[in-house]
């Protein structure tokens, strides 16, 4: 470690606040570039930045620093950002295997197999409001190639002859 380094330490670790300044001045952008590259957001990277920075400063006297300042900082930063990364991992998994859950599950066939539930009867009554609408911005001829196949349960094959068009024609439909 240089003698600047080593002088830079001491007076921080003294609380001289000039020394921090500098230290944030000398390492803030370095490290949000860094923080950012491992995580792909500035606005994250600057948070990991400035914990890291204000966990120095509070940890003044606690803190080893045996190569250099910015070695340190660049391996305090690391972890952090390891560590966030980790803990979007786990919240992202959290998030999806909440729906996935037995409970859940259970809870969604209710709301659709009970009729007597008034948020199942609510979503329903929204799902096929949505299937008309959509039904009804298909052109004529499709919606009726439609209703015939879903609702009437028809083959294409009954469907080409009593509406006297190919087969062929159910490609663009499938």
């Amino acid at each position: 470690m240089h003698e600047l380094e080593e002088l830079l330490i001491k007076k921080l670790r003294k609380g001289d606040e000039r020394a921090f300044r500098l230290l944030y001045d000398r390492h803030y952008v370095l490290l949000c570039r860094f923080a950012n590259q491992l995580l792909n957001n500035a606005a994250l990277a600057e948070e990991v930045v400035d914990d890291v920075i204000f966990y120095l400063w509070e940890h003044r006297q606690e803190v080893e620093i045996c190569y250099s300042i910015r070695a340190y900082l660049m391996r305090a930063v690391r972890n952090r950002c390891l560590n966030e990364l980790q803990l979007q991992s786990h919240r992202e998994e959290l998030h999806i295997s909440s729906f996935l859950s037995p409970e859940s599950m259970d809870f969604l066939d209710s709301l659709f197999v009970d009729n007597k539930q008034p948020l199942g009867m609510l979503l329903e009554q929204e799902l096929e409001e949505e299937l008309k609408r959509s039904i009804d911005e298909l052109p004529l001829e499709c919606r009726k190639v439609f209703y015939k196949s879903r609702f009437e349960q028809k083959k294409y094959e009954e469907i080409a002859t009593e509406l006297g068009i190919s087969v062929n024609t159910f490609t663009i439909l499938r």
